[in-house]
């Protein structure tokens, strides 16, 4: 199973990474990041491969938190892996004051341990999380993420999760200060965190 997981996901991140290479204009002037609608945001407390994880427990990091689920076919890889290349370029002390929530909004199928797995794949200070479905439908209201599941005709009669794409940017106080929103690139990424990072 963890074969097979990881080899769709490889699969995905390939395609994503090939189509960066495409379409990914690095000398693109700096584009203003979006304004926030107000979003009432908030702690929150949810599970784990390695037990309860809170939103306060990282007072003092800015937090990245984003919403999706390990099934999704194609945005959730996209962002994961654009923001992962963000990551990746921040120095090590930068990073050390950042981290990054993925919330499911599949608690249905995604367990605390396949969360796990998927977003280490992309990068090690992603954390994965879940929840009771009450649990993460009240967090995700909070956070004006919008989602709901979708049939497909397959023999087992499969679902996808249609569901905001916007990464959450979360201050070093708790306060949501800004959002990514899905596709932007990863010298972008940077751009957002440094913003923020570098706030008194």
């Amino acid at each position: 199973m963890q074969e097979r997981i990881l080899g769709f996901v490889a699969i995905a991140l390939a395609l994503v990474i090939a189509g960066l290479a495409l379409f990914w204009q690095p000398d693109v002037a700096e584009r203003p990041l979006p304004r926030l609608p107000i979003v009432e945001g908030g702690d929150f407390t949810l599970q784990s491969a390695s037990g309860p994880v809170s939103l306060k427990d990282y007072r003092g990091k800015l937090v990245l938190v984003y919403f999706g689920y390990t099934f999704c076919p194609d945005i959730c890889p996209t962002s994961l892996a654009a923001t992962a290349e963000g990551l990746k370029q921040l120095s090590p002390e930068e990073l050390a004051r950042v981290a990054m929530i993925f919330v499911s909004v599949d608690p249905k199928r995604d367990t605390p341990e396949r969360l796990k797995e998927y977003v280490e794949f992309f990068h090690p200070s992603i954390v994965g999380v879940t929840g009771s479905a009450e649990v993460v439908a009240e967090v995700a209201k909070r956070y004006g993420v919008i989602y709901a599941e979708q049939k497909v005709e397959t023999a087992g009669g499969g679902y996808v999760v249609d569901h905001s794409a916007d990464t959450f940017i979360v201050a070093q106080d708790g306060r949501v200060v800004g959002k990514i929103a899905h596709a932007t690139p990863p010298d972008q990424v940077v751009v957002a965190i440094s913003k923020y990072l570098n706030q008194p």
